[in-house]
């Protein structure tokens, strides 16, 4: 088996451009340079370098070989990498679980730097809303939950409320008949069907008389608003970003309304250190 020493000697002579030039990189003396190479090609059966000229240059065979091997030394760091965090604790998988309420660009900041940080680590990433949010980080299915914000939590859980805000507004398809409402107010709502959410965890928490469907994804909501099946309220970035120019705002009392978000965490369950520290950058 090739040696990862005598690997990095090959790298660095034909990176550096000379035996000697990669001894200085490496703290070695140019004979175990020019020692490590030799073996290398014995070992491989090839000729790496054409020494009939001052100054050693790669052969075909050693400009390929060059490239096999800076790809080993690169996977040998990733993975002393990984083994370092790891030993300290380092989850091997982060799950966080997203409200569609919650739409931030400090969110996409800091995936950046987490990737920078965790390269190698398992993120991801689930949609929930209210109770379902709940019960996945009760369960320990997700370490951190962005969610929208609730009266109460149950004892086992963490909660912080972050600094960004959701705007929930009303809309419905351009085509739907309260488009053409005035004085729009809740008697008038109940005439038509409403879209509502409804989480899979407890479905008939949020029950409503009347003409009703349900789901438990806002994304499913603005889709069958599209649809024309009804009204539905919407967080308006979800709108903006999936439905513009697909759906009319109303104009209601009482609308839109801010939407505060909570990070939830378990005590039963915390997040390690990629995952705190994550959670930690969010609430910065």
């Amino acid at each position: 088996m090739v040696s990862h020493e005598v690997l990095l000697a090959f790298v660095q002579a034909a990176t550096q451009g000379s035996f000697s030039a990669a001894a200085r990189k490496l703290g070695k003396s140019q004979s175990t340079i020019s020692a490590a190479v030799a073996s290398l090609e014995i070992d491989l059966d090839v000729t790496l370098f054409d020494r009939s000229s001052r100054k050693p240059s790669l052969t075909s065979a050693g400009h390929v070989l060059l490239q096999r091997a800076e790809e080993i030394l690169a996977a040998s760091a990733r993975l002393e990498m990984s083994a370092a965090q790891l030993s300290k604790g380092v989850e091997a998988k982060l799950t966080v679980a997203l409200s569609d309420t919650y739409q931030s660009d400090r969110f996409e900041v800091a995936l950046s730097e987490f990737e920078q940080r965790y390269p190698d680590l398992e993120l991801e990433c689930l949609i929930a809303e209210c109770d379902d949010l709940v019960a996945l980080v009760q369960s320990g299915r997700a370490h951190i939950a962005f969610a929208e914000m609730q009266d109460s939590y149950p004892a086992d859980l963490e909660s912080t409320s972050v600094d960004e805000r959701a705007e929930i507004a009303l809309f419905v398809s351009p085509a739907h008949p309260l488009t053409r409402a005035k004085n729009i107010d809740q008697h008038t709502l109940q005439q038509h069907r409403e879209l509502r959410l409804a989480t899979i965890i407890n479905p008939y928490e949020t029950r409503a008389h009347g003409r009703v469907w349900s789901a438990p994804s806002y994304l499913m909501l603005l889709e069958m608003a599209q649809g024309g099946f009804g009204w539905a309220p919407l967080p308006r970035w979800l709108v903006e970003r999936f439905g513009p120019g697909t759906l009319q705002e109303l104009n209601v009392r009482g609308w839109p309304k801010s939407v505060c978000v909570d990070a939830l965490w378990s005590r039963l369950h915390p997040p390690g250190p990629a995952g705190s520290w994550l959670l930690g950058r969010m609430l910065e």
